[in-house]
């Protein structure tokens, strides 16, 4: 299997001759392969579009974020830029290993070890994406305002251009928004994965976790964890270690499904209308009509 010619060359250049390319996924974002060269192996993912250069910088600059600030491991990036029409990003590999009760106490509680780094205010200092979709990250003092005009808003105005959702829906989604600071408990902002579903880690060979594909911002820690039990959930050795490190303020499954919101919102708009039901539901449930 053959890299377009352009990043043949690129990556030859950085690790040496590739002797080897393995496809390790493809889908409507990028393709990734795994390189083997006399020096090792090593992580590729390339696309192409109009967004695609900006869209990798920002990930690349994610990582690096989280590189410096989190006991969980994170793959160097060795090389991101663009060649021949590809966006590339090219990072170490980490060789696939199996989740034991060791890993799960581990990723808890380096994920709580992360989420203790703070800043001022809620945001970060450069936009990037969720998926493929432009995330919009402008400091703001006060997390309710944030998750409102940075988060839940930009997804809700392109699903109603979409014709996704209507206007009784973004009626309820105004009221949710007039109930959030009763709803969701002032904490500091937190330094988050942003995008913690159970494609976003990985197990090493060592048995550590690796956290890739990040969506980072300075945001209420609690998104993390939400993200984390939107589709099939992790294993509850996690949830445990992260709570025995950093608990949680009380009331956190009542406010789940408003976190996750965000979440179901961006599927809507990236896979179309089988996430309506879900988003239909949490807006029903929190922006009904006093």
């Amino acid at each position: 299997m053959n890299l377009p010619f352009g990043l043949d060359r690129q990556c030859a250049a950085i690790v040496g001759p590739v002797f080897e390319v393995h496809f390790l996924g493809g889908g409507d974002i990028s393709t990734s392969r795994l390189l083997k060269s006399e020096r090792g192996s090593f992580f590729l993912k390339y696309q192409d579009g109009p967004e695609a250069d900006r869209l990798l910088e920002t990930e690349a600059q994610g990582l690096d974020l989280l590189r410096d600030h989190s006991p969980i491991r994170i793959p160097d990036v060795l090389s991101q830029g663009s060649s021949d029409g590809y966006a590339y990003l090219l990072l170490e590999y980490y060789e696939p290993g199996w989740a034991n009760e060791a890993f799960w106490e581990s990723f808890g509680a380096g994920l709580a070890q992360l989420h203790r780094n703070s800043a001022p205010q809620f945001g970060l200092h450069f936009d990037n994406f969720i998926g493929n979709l432009p995330q919009s990250n402008g400091f703001m003092d006060n997390w309710t305002d944030f998750y409102r005009d940075r988060r839940l808003a930009p997804q809700a105005r392109l699903a109603h251009s979409k014709g996704l959702l209507h206007s009784s829906d973004l009626d309820q989604l105004e009221r949710l928004y007039n109930r959030l600071p009763e709803l969701m408990p002032v904490e500091a902002p937190a330094l988050i994965h942003g995008d913690l579903w159970s494609g976003n880690y990985l197990v090493s060979k060592a048995q550590d976790p690796v956290l890739i594909d990040p969506s980072v911002s300075f945001a209420h820690r609690e998104m993390d964890l939400a993200m984390s039990r939107l589709f099939s959930g992790f294993d509850w050795r996690f949830y445990r270690s992260y709570e025995a490190a950093f608990p949680l303020s009380p009331g956190f499954e009542a406010r789940l499904p408003i976190y996750q919101l965000y979440y179901l919102l961006v599927h809507l708009n990236l896979f179309g209308e089988s996430y309506l039901g879900s988003v239909r539901e949490i807006l029903g449930r929190y922006g009904e009509k006093s």
